[in-house]
C-alpha cells in the first residue's frame, strides 16, 4: 500500500509506536492496531517468555495489522545485550553489553554480537533492536549511560558501533543509534529530569556527534532521539527530540541523514513533566521525528495519535510533512522485507543458543575480563583456601534494567576447581544493620571474592562499607571485582587486588574465574579511565608466576 491510499489516521498509526503490558494480545494493543492503526510495537520483560510465546506473539500481531493494511508491524526491543536485555533466557545466545566489548578492543566481536543477536531475535519474529548505544560514556557520573556505552573514546565508539550495526543489519534487523547527540556526558537520568550537556559546537562535534556521522556513512536505519539539552545547537532550552535545530538543521541537513528518526519514550519525565506526552508527540514531529514511542500507558498512547491528527487537522503541521515520514517508514519495512519472518519452522528451537554463538561468546568475554591491580599477589586463587563468594543481588528493578535473580554466579564458576567454596548473596543497597550482618557471615574464611554490583554511577555506600571493613582486616586476602562500572575502584582506591567484568551474567563469571584461578591471562583493556593511575587502555599481570 502506497502512501496515496492511506487515510490521514492510518498515516498518524504508522508514525506511533507503541507497548502494552502482557505475553499475549490484549484488549489495549488490539484497540490501538484496529482502530488507531499503530505501525510499531516494542516489546518489553513484561511481554516476553519464551521463545514459542514471543514467536507466537509477533505473529499474532503481525495478523492483526495485516487485517487492517498491507504494511507490516515495526516489532522492536532494546536488546543491548549484557545487563539491558529484555530477554535473557539461557536457551538465546545473550550477547556481551558495550562496555565488555570495549574492553575487548575487537569489531570482529562486536559485528559477530549483533549478527547473532539480530538472527535469533528476526526468528522471534523481532524485526528492529533499539541498539547500539552510541553515547560516549566520559562521565563516570553518568546514572544511566555507563556499561551501555563502550568507551570514554568516540573512535572506538564509533568503530565497534558501526561494526554491531553492520551486523544487525546484515542479519535484516533494523538497527538504532541512539541517543543523538549524545547521553554520555549527563548526571542526569532523562527518565527522570532534563539533562544538559553544556559543551561548545566544537567540543560535541569532536566527540559527541562522531560515532553517529560514522553510523550514518554505515547506513544506519535509525537514529533515536536523547531528551537532552544541547545549548550549542538549540539556545531556547529545548531538548533535542523537541528541537528542529538538532533533529531537521543539524541531523537532516549538516549531517545529511536520512533515515528514520525515532524518539526515546515520550513518557519518560523529561518530556511527560515538561511539556506533556501528547503536546510532546506534537512538537517532536515538528522538530523532523518520524517515529514516536510511548511505551506504556494506552491514553496516552491515543492521545498523541489523537493530538497530531488534530495538528494536521488544524493546519499546525502540513500532511506533506507526515507524508515524509510515511515514505522513510514504508521504504524501511520494504528494505528489510518485515513481515516476512513471522512463519515458525518446524526446527523452531534449534536456531538458539547453538555451540557455535556460545563458543564466540565465550570468547568475547575471555577478551574483555579486565585486571587493573594485584598488588599483593592474591592471583591466581590458592584452590585449598577456605574461601568466600559475595555476590550483591539486584533486588529492585531499575529504570532501564529488569529485576535479575541469577542461579549462576561466579562461585559457580570457581566451585569445581576449589575445595571449599561457599557463596553469600546480599542487597546490593544494604543498610548499616544489614553491613554488621554480612561481615559476621564472612568470620573464618582465609579468601573473600567480593564483587560490586551497582547499576548507577556510584556505588551504594553499604557495599563501599563492606569492602574497606574486609580489607581492614589482616588475616584475610581480598580480592575485589566490579560486575557493572569499573569505576567503583574510587571507592576503595586502596584495595590491592581489583578486577573488571562490566557486567554479572553467567558468561561473564565464568571467564572471570578462569582468571582468579590462572586458566586464564585476563586479556581486557580498561575501555574507560577509572583515575590518573588508571586510565584508559591500563591492563595488569599477575604480580606472582603461575
Amino acid at each position: 500500500m502506497s502512501k496515496l491510499q492511506l487515510t490521514l489516521e492510518q498515516k498518524i498509526g504508522q508514525m506511533v509506536m507503541c507497548g502494552f503490558a502482557t505475553t499475549e494480545v490484549n484488549d489495549n494493543i488490539r484497540s490501538l492496531i484496529k482502530e488507531h492503526h499503530v505501525g510499531g510495537i516494542i516489546y518489553f520483560k513484561r511481554n516476553v517468555v519464551s521463545k514459542e510465546q514471543v514467536s507466537a506473539l509477533s505473529h499474532h500481531l503481525q495478523e492483526i495489522s495485516g487485517e487492517q493494511t498491507n504494511i507490516p508491524l515495526f516489532i522492536s526491543i532494546d536488546q543491548e545485550g549484557g545487563m539491558v536485555a529484555r530477554i535473557d533466557w539461557e536457551d538465546i545466545t545473550l550477547i556481551p553489553g558495550n562496555m565488555t566489548i570495549g574492553a575487548t578492543r575487537s569489531a570482529e566481536h562486536a559485528y559477530e554480537a549483533a549478527r547473532i543477536c539480530g538472527e535469533e531475535m528476526l526468528r522471534l519474529g523481532i524485526n528492529m533492536n533499539f541498539a547500539p548505544s552510541l553515547d560516549v560514556n566520559n562521565n563516570p557520573e553518568n546514572p544511566v549511560i555507563g556499561v551501555r556505552s563502550y568507551s570514554e573514546r568516540p573512535d572506538l565508539v564509533a568503530e565497534l558501533g558501526t561494526a554491531q550495526i553492520r551486523g544487525l543489519q546484515e542479519a535484516n534487523v533494523a538497527a538504532t543509534a541512539k541517543h543523538f547527540p549524545g547521553h554520555g556526558d549527563t548526571a542526569v537520568d532523562s527518565h527522570h529530569g532534563l539533562a544538559t550537556v553544556p559543551h561548545d559546537e566544537e567540543r560535541l562535534v569532536a566527540v559527541e556527534l562522531a560515532p553517529f556521522a560514522r553510523a550514518i556513512q554505515e547506513g544506519v536505519d535509525c537514529i533515536m532521539t536523547a531528551h537532552v539539552i544541547f545549548p550549542a545547537f538549540e539556545p531556547d532550552s529545548i531538548p533535542a527530540t523537541l528541537s528542529h535545530n538538532v533533529l531537521t538543521k543539524l541531523l537532516r541537513h549538516r549531517m545529511g541523514y536520512d533515515g528514520l528518526i525515532v524518539t526515546d519514550c515520550l513518557e519518560m519525565h523529561a518530556i511527560s513533566k515538561e511539556v506533556g506526552v501528547a503536546e510532546g508527540a506534537v512538537r517532536a514531529v515538528e522538530a523532523g521525528a518520524d517515529i514516536l514511542l510511548v511505551s506504556h500507558t494506552y491514553e496516552e498512547q491515543v492521545a498523541s495519535i489523537q493530538a497530531l491528527c488534530e495538528a494536521v487537522r488544524t493546519g499546525r503541521i502540513a500532511e506533506s510533512r507526515i507524508d515524509e515520514s510515511i515514505d522513510r517508514i514504508i521504504t524501511l519495512k520494504n528494505k528489510r522485507h518485515m513481515g516476512e519472518e513471522t512463519e515458525v519452522p518446524e526446527d523452531f528451537t534449534s536456531y538458539f543458543a547453538t555451540p557455535e554463538s556460545k563458543a564466540l561468546v565465550d570468547r568475547m568475554f575471555e577478551d574483555s575480563t579486565t585486571l587493573v591491580k594485584d598488588e599483593a599477589g592474591a592471583l591466581p586463587l590458592d584452590r585449598s583456601a577456605k574461601t568466600l563468594v559475595i555476590w550483591p543481588q539486584v533486588r529492585t528493578r531499575s529504570e532501564v534494567d529488569d529485576l535479575i535473580v541469577q542461579e549462576y554466579t561466579l562461585a559457580s564458576a570457581l566451585q569445581p576447581h576449589m575445595n571449599d567454596v561457599e557463596l553469600l548473596r546480599i542487597n546490593n543497597d544494604p543498610d548499616s544493620v544489614e553491613v554488621e550482618e554480612i561481615l559476621a557471615s564472612t568470620e573464618g574464611y582465609i579468601q573473600i571474592v567480593i564483587l560490586t554490583y551497582n547499576p548507577v554511577s556510584k556505588l551504594h555506600q553499604g557495599q563501599v562499607d563492606v569492602v574497606n571493613a574486609l580489607l581492614a582486616r589482616s588475616n584475610t586476602r581480598v580480592i575485589v571485582a566490579s560486575t557493572r562500572n569499573p569505576y567503583d575502584l574510587n571507592q576503595f582506591p586502596d584495595a590491592p587486588t581489583y578486577l573488571c567484568c562490566y557486567e554479572n551474567r553467567p558468561a561473564a563469571m565464568k571467564a572471570l574465574g578462569n582468571v582468579l584461578l590462572g586458566l586464564q591471562e585476563p586479556k581486557g583493556k580498561l575501555p574507560v579511565t577509572i583515575s590518573e593511575q588508571y586510565p584508559f587502555g591500563h591492563s595488569a599481570s599477575y604480580a606472582k608466576q603461575q
